[in-house]
């Protein structure tokens, strides 16, 4: 029997906050008490955010820790081409399209639609669904948009990969920390319309991304944060799309700042580096997210 492989991986946007802390130290925890691998993979598909400087910082916090993993470590950005292969593959099965319309574009048309007294269609995280108007545009008006340098991005129909599937869809989800009770989670991507799968600027988004990743590293169980918990129902179905075996997975809590809200690097959340300089120990850290600081003791 193979061995589980669990992963964490962090975008160089920003430094690494106690809630990043948490979602390592869950995943290595897990990986030692289950005899499983550690992965850590550096999400950084969008180079006008990513920095090596932040990159070389969240090691060094994660290192400081405690916390060591597999080498080499998986960079998105070295893997593009895989992730345009796939794209490639959705484009030929018509299941993605290109669509052209802009944010502003995109704001007017729900808010000339809901002035008529009705609300748009919003997916689970507030955000309004596409409205999916290039659907229906023939191959060759696509291809003038494209040619004249009109932006667009590549989006999933998800009504049609639905029914591609022709099944309801579930994932396998962890009902507590320890992970020996399961559940059967269904999976209803209907609710996020049909989501970006890559742009001119970013060559894939996070959805296609991951799931590409999870499969070429073998990663057995995903854990990550509850705010993540829906997406998991376009991460199934991009899987059965593309014939990736569905990892399992445990969406752990989170932690809030004083607001209620999660922690967010670009609303200035506590830093790892920051409880470092004052001189707090790699167990004042553990603590405060409530993991045992004795999992982490070499």
């Amino acid at each position: 029997m193979s061995r589980p492989v669990f992963r964490f991986a962090p975008s160089p946007n920003g430094r690494l906050h106690l809630g990043h802390a948490l979602s390592a130290g869950f995943n290595a925890m897990l990986a030692r008490r289950t005899g499983g691998r550690y992965l850590l993979r550096i999400e950084n598909i969008d180079p006008s955010r990513a920095a090596p400087a932040l990159e070389a910082a969240l090691i060094d916090d994660l290192r400081w820790l405690g916390l060591s993993w597999e080498e080499p470590v998986r960079r998105q950005s070295e893997h593009f081409p895989r992730y345009a292969g796939l794209l490639d593959r959705l484009r030929r099965e018509e299941l993605v399209y290109p669509a052209f319309m802009s944010r502003g574009e995109i704001r007017a048309a729900v808010e000339e639609h809901e002035r008529g007294g009705k609300a748009w269609p919003r997916n689970p995280d507030g955000a309004p669904l596409y409205p999916g108007r290039d659907r229906a545009l023939g191959e060759a008006e696509r291809a003038q948009r494209i040619g004249e340098g009109k932006p667009f991005t590549w989006r999933l129909d998800i009504e049609e990969a639905s029914r591609r599937i022709g099944r309801p869809l579930f994932w396998r989800e962890a009902r507590g920390e320890d992970l020996r009770d399961w559940r059967e989670n269904p999976a209803r991507p209907e609710l996020w319309g049909d989501v970006a799968l890559a742009s001119r600027d970013v060559p894939t988004s996070y959805h296609l991304a991951v799931v590409a990743d999870d499969a070429s590293q073998g990663v057995s169980h995903v854990v990550r944060g509850k705010d993540l918990f829906e997406a998991t129902a376009v991460h199934r179905l991009l899987q059965e799309l593309l014939g990736f075996t569905a990892p399992a997975y445990f969406h752990h809590r989170l932690i809030l700042g004083a607001d209620g809200r999660k922690l967010s690097k670009s609303e200035g959340a506590r830093s790892i580096a920051a409880w470092r300089a004052e001189g707090a120990a790699p167990a004042d850290v553990w603590e405060a997210v409530g993991l045992p600081p004795d999992e982490f003791r070499s």
